[in-house]
């Protein structure tokens, strides 16, 4: 399922050695951290267990012993650094790599489900303190602010308003405060391949601080293609690097996935579909095969670059895309795709080896079996989700054992061990 672009791989490895975020510093560990299960995932393995349906606890005890995240959402500028400080001593212990998710700056989530964050930026920064604080010298990778820049732009999340001169100056303040961890790695947010279009996800960006940064993530809590997102990946790295060295300030020149003619289809274009996995191929001019082949804007970038070579690197949340994004059969008046969809699986494991020379790691951000939120896909006076038989859906962050299972069932490659 998975394939990757290697358009211009010789010349990418050739200008700059492959960074992994293993190797942060010396002697850094390369088996990312799990941390141990909640109480709801073991009560659910031991419900399985007791019922007799043994081969499905065991696929949930796979996907909850598997590296992800830690996600530090809030409390006290004290509380984010014990929190930060517990999770990097624990991984040193068991020499692994512990991966830190970021989630609280003002106007999270823009008044969503997972709504909250610092009051302002002065209680942001002391907050970033206190988790740089409690680091320290161990080595880390942080997520930094899920959709803090693919929000934008906004002057109104609820009862907070900000700027997005505000957001940057967030940003950049983490990034520069964090950064001063010598092994600490700080990931900005990219969006996915099926919402910013490049230029705007490489402007904000670069406006963010991603130059001082190790670079920047992509697909966090979503399920596009990993190969769509290495894909997407790799033309932001094009862009940053076009738009600063080539032609400063022209990000809205950058080739994207909404529409990818290029020399290589004689100009021919079209977009992309998030349902199929991309790959580049020869074109055959059948302007159907648009809908998946990147032949065409991998041409013209590699017109656009000449001998520039993209040096801002990535990693991919692969947690829940096993199976790509979820198409609504039903016609809802918001099918809240990215809440809680049916059918869908984890993905790749989390590893360094990735096989690209940007893209950093795969991991698991977002914790399989952790809720998006209690979705009802746009019904208005419904609380309840038509998709999952009617019920309520767990509050986002809680555990939800019937998507946690069907997420291990699916999984691709397969979880059984």
């Amino acid at each position: 399922m998975y394939r990757w672009s290697f358009r211009g791989a010789a010349a990418l490895a050739a200008a700059a050695s492959l960074v992994l975020v293993a190797t942060a510093a010396a002697g850094s560990p390369t088996t990312f951290y799990t941390p141990g299960p909640g109480a709801a995932a073991q009560q659910q393995i031991a419900q399985l267990t007791s019922s007799g349906d043994k081969a499905d606890a065991r696929l949930v005890r796979e996907l909850v012993s598997t590296p992800h995240a830690v996600w530090i959402t809030g409390g006290s500028p004290n509380d984010a650094r014990v929190a930060a400080q517990k999770t990097v001593n624990r991984a040193a212990g068991k020499n692994e790599l512990p991966v830190l998710a970021l989630y609280n700056i003002p106007g999270r989530d823009c008044s969503g489900y997972s709504a909250g964050g610092a009051t302002d930026l002065a209680s942001y920064e002391a907050w970033i303190d206190g988790v740089a604080a409690g680091i320290g010298d161990k080595p880390a990778v942080v997520i930094l602010e899920p959709d803090s820049l693919g929000l934008l732009p906004q002057t109104n999340c609820g009862s907070q308003t900000f700027t997005d001169a505000d957001r940057f100056a967030e940003l950049n303040y983490a990034v520069d405060t964090l950064g001063h961890g010598a092994a600490t790695r700080v990931y900005l947010d990219a969006t996915h391949s099926a919402w910013q279009n490049v230029g705007d996800a490489s402007q904000r960006l670069v406006e963010a601080g991603v130059a001082r940064a190790a670079g920047f993530y992509l697909n966090l809590s979503n399920y596009q293609y990993a190969s769509n997102e290495v894909f997407y990946g790799t033309w932001i790295s094009d862009c940053i690097a076009y738009a600063t060295q080539i032609a400063p300030g022209a990000y809205g020149a950058c080739p994207n996935q909404y529409w990818d003619g290029g020399p290589a289809t004689n100009w021919d274009g079209d977009a992309l579909s998030p349902y199929l996995v991309w790959q580049n191929a020869p074109y055959s001019g059948q302007h159907a095969d648009l809908a998946w082949n990147t032949v065409g804007i991998d041409s013209r970038w590699a017109s656009l670059l000449g001998s520039t070579q993209p040096t801002t690197h990535f990693v991919v949340d692969t947690s829940r895309d096993g199976v790509g994004p979820w198409k609504p059969t039903v016609a809802y008046p918001d099918p809240q795709d990215w809440c809680n969809p049916p059918g869908r699986g984890v993905g790749p494991r989390p590893t360094t080896r990735t096989h690209n020379p940007l893209v950093d790691a795969f991991l698991w951000v977002k914790v399989p079996g952790e809720s998006d939120g209690s979705c009802n896909r746009g019904i208005v006076g419904s609380t309840t989700d038509p998709e999952w038989g009617g019920i309520v859906d767990p509050a986002a962050g809680q555990w939800f054992p019937a998507q946690a299972l069907q997420l291990a069932q699916l999984a691709s490659p397969p979880l059984d061990p």
